[in-house]
């Protein structure tokens, strides 16, 4: 209780802070190591906060801002040897940027062979970069290292830890509310899949065997709901310890590399490939028949040993039909990245599984309200089969992803799930038999009413194939970039870039935002002007050509129809590119409040400076309405998807401009 109180309190808290939070969730180390007696290896280490990425030195043009080393080399004392050399890093094909984009997560470690050639012991270094997390990105930040180059014979020494900051107030961290929505949706998703597990015939039969048992053994209903909240305990406690072996074999590490390892994918599709067989009819996996005995003896011993090895029992003897599912979730649950998910994907798991062995047992006249075990046992383990089938597919598909084989493009991906969930339809309907299958009559209510799903889904999925979106599972298909057809039907081409060419009767600054001609001024003072020529409140948008949600705010929030008739008629909006890497005119360059000393080089220094100033936060996008004395209409929001929310704080603040 503790635990997801303090959980609760952190999220109470970050909601309170988003809108006056500045972010600093990369810190710097520097370390040297001695090669000769005159050669050494700069080593910079990154340390990054959960939920956030770094961008590698290699990003293709047009894509964000890559991390980029320059090294004062004290008028020669030093010579520089080839480039800075990175880690390996993550690779995926980034559906709004349209290409390949290597960034790091956790940690990220950078070397650099140089040669000293005076007697300098000191060199400094700058790195500039730029991080981004699932709901905003951070404006290019540069930090200064410094190298400790040690003196004497020692073979290696650590020089004196650089912590890099950006003078910025000390402010309280983001919590990750990322790992957070992750490891909610692993309970939820194993907490759903254990009650399918109790539906199957290896399981459901067991709940009044078991339940009956207790009863009977006890000498009183009050010892017998404690004998089997004991049993259902035990169950928790097995799974949860092997999700906890999980995580120790693979640590943290390994599991923050599953995503998009190209081996572990291709084993992750064929393990679901095995289990999906399985749950079809082609095998059965079982545990030795050993081990269940042995089990057996040692749950005869009574007390709280005994019926621990009764839970252990019920884990091997129910394997066939738990295993497969257990498999998939600790797959999926190591996939995320954290090392916690495993070990909360079989707590809720094995809660599910558990719950109802004590609640039969305290009110034993439930049992009679259960249906009869029967052949729709076994198409519960079917449906399962197809459903465990159709998720290999894509973590085949992170593999092609990576290799960039385009074997596994859109088109195809959704051909294959429309055969599987087609098929499933027609197994429902009694169409298709398989083994261990019973004949079908008649159609139950619930046996229809799936199929009727299934088949609606299947249909809903048809379009795909010619460049629909397909937004109800947008997460497991590959990006619509990565197509035979990738400006299909339903997919508009909408990029961040801003149009270059003027037009005739554009005030002056002012420019259409393409595809929908929203004016827009990338000039503060400008647009501020035309609003006031106009008689219109400004909407400052505070966004990046590499801010991916700010992407996802205009393909699919702006353009709304009664949002889009907000910003191109009641509003003057101006955008300000904090990445923009345009310098500043010379009398622009002006030095940074923030970093006494140094000076504002590009017009994003400029834009993010003042959000950082005037906001007190960093990242985009951000959304503030303002009158013509510069004061807020209304409180300013950042990343808002729910279109309605979003459309209500443009009304709101419009309606309190006088």
């Amino acid at each position: 209780m503790k635990k997801l109180a303090t959980v609760v309190i952190c999220l109470l808290i970050y909601q309170l802070q988003t809108l006056a939070q500045i972010h600093d969730p990369v810190k710097w180390q520097t370390s040297v190591e001695k090669i000769s007696d005159t050669e050494y290896k700069l080593i910079s280490r990154a340390t990054i906060d959960p939920g956030w990425h770094l961008y590698s030195q290699d990003v293709p043009e047009d894509g964000p801002v890559p991390t980029t080393f320059t090294y004062d080399d004290e008028n020669g004392a030093f010579k520089i040897i080839g480039n800075t050399t990175e880690e390996e890093g993550h690779t995926i094909a980034d559906p709004y940027f349209g290409m390949d984009i290597k960034y790091f997560e956790n940690s990220a470690v950078f070397e650099q062979q140089i040669v000293v050639q005076g007697d300098k012991n000191e060199l400094t270094a700058f790195v500039e970069f730029m991080v981004c997390d699932d709901t905003s990105c951070l404006p290019p930040a540069e930090v200064t290292l410094t190298f400790l180059i040690p003196t004497g014979t020692a073979g290696q020494r650590d020089a004196q830890n650089s912590e890099a900051a950006e003078d910025l107030s000390s402010t309280p961290k983001k919590a990750s509310k990322t790992n957070e929505r992750g490891l909610f949706a692993i309970f939820f998703i194993a907490f759903i899949s254990g009650f399918a597990a109790l539906l199957t015939p290896c399981v459901f039969p067991l709940i009044p065997m078991t339940v009956s048992f207790f009863t009977k053994q006890s000498k009183s209903k009050a010892a017998g709901v404690r004998n089997a909240t004991l049993y259902g305990i035990s169950i928790v406690i097995i799974y949860v310890l092997l999700g906890s072996l999980v995580s120790l074999i693979f640590g943290a590490d390994a599991l923050n590399a599953l995503a998009t390892n190209v081996w572990f994918n291709i084993v992750f599709f064929l393990l679901l490939l095995v289990f999906a067989a399985s749950f079809l009819g082609a095998f059965e996996l079982t545990l030795p028949h050993t081990w269940a005995n042995k089990v057996d003896r040692q749950a005869d011993k009574g007390g709280f040993i005994g019926i621990f090895f009764m839970a252990l029992a019920l884990a091997i003897v129910s394997f066939s039909c738990t295993g497969p599912i257990v498999g998939t979730l600790l797959v999926e649950a190591a996939a995320g990245g954290s090392q916690v998910g495993p070990i909360v994907g079989m707590l809720g798991f094995s809660l599910a599984l558990a719950i109802p062995f004590a609640l039969f047992a305290a009110f034993p006249g439930w049992l009679n309200s259960l249906p009869k075990s029967g052949g729709w046992l076994n198409s519960v383990k079917v449906v399962l089969g197809f459903l465990e089938l159709a998720l290999a597919f894509k973590f085949l598909s992170n593999a092609d992803l990576v290799l960039q084989l385009h074997w596994l493009e859109r088109e195809v991906f959704i051909a294959v799930w429309i055969a599987i969930f087609g098929a499933l339809t027609l197994y429902l309907f009694g169409k298709i038999q398989l083994p261990n299958d019973t004949p079908v009559t008649h159609l139950s209510v619930p046996r229809l009413s799936l199929a009727l799903v299934t088949c609606a889904f299947t249909l809903y999925m048809i379009p795909g194939l010619w460049g629909a979106p397909l937004n109800l599972i947008s997460a497991f298909p590959p990006p619509q970039h990565y197509s035979e057809s990738p400006y299909g039907v339903g997919f508009a081409k909408t990029g961040g870039g801003l149009a270059s060419t003027s037009h005739d009767g554009l005030p002056e600054g002012g420019h259409l935002l393409p595809p929908h001609n929203i004016l827009a001024f990338n000039d503060y003072d400008k647009g501020l002007a035309y609003a006031k020529e106009v008689g219109k409140p400004v909407m400052i948008d505070f966004t990046g050509h590499a801010c991916v949600n700010c992407r996802k705010m205009e393909q699919n929030v702006w353009v709304k129809p009664k949002v889009l008739d907000i910003l191109k008629n009641k509003v003057v909006l101006i955008s300000l590119y904090v990445d923009d890497k345009r310098k500043l005119a010379a009398q622009e360059m002006v030095e940074s409040k923030l970093k006494p000393g140094k000076k504002l080089k590009y017009i994003g220094q400029k834009w993010s400076e003042l959000q950082t100033i005037k906001y007190k936060t960093n990242s985009q996008p951000f959304y503030v309405l303002m009158d013509h004395n510069e004061e807020n209409l209304i409180d300013p929001v950042a990343y808002t998807p729910d279109v309605d929310t979003y459309y209500n704080w443009l009304t709101d603040g419009i309606g309190n401009y006088k």
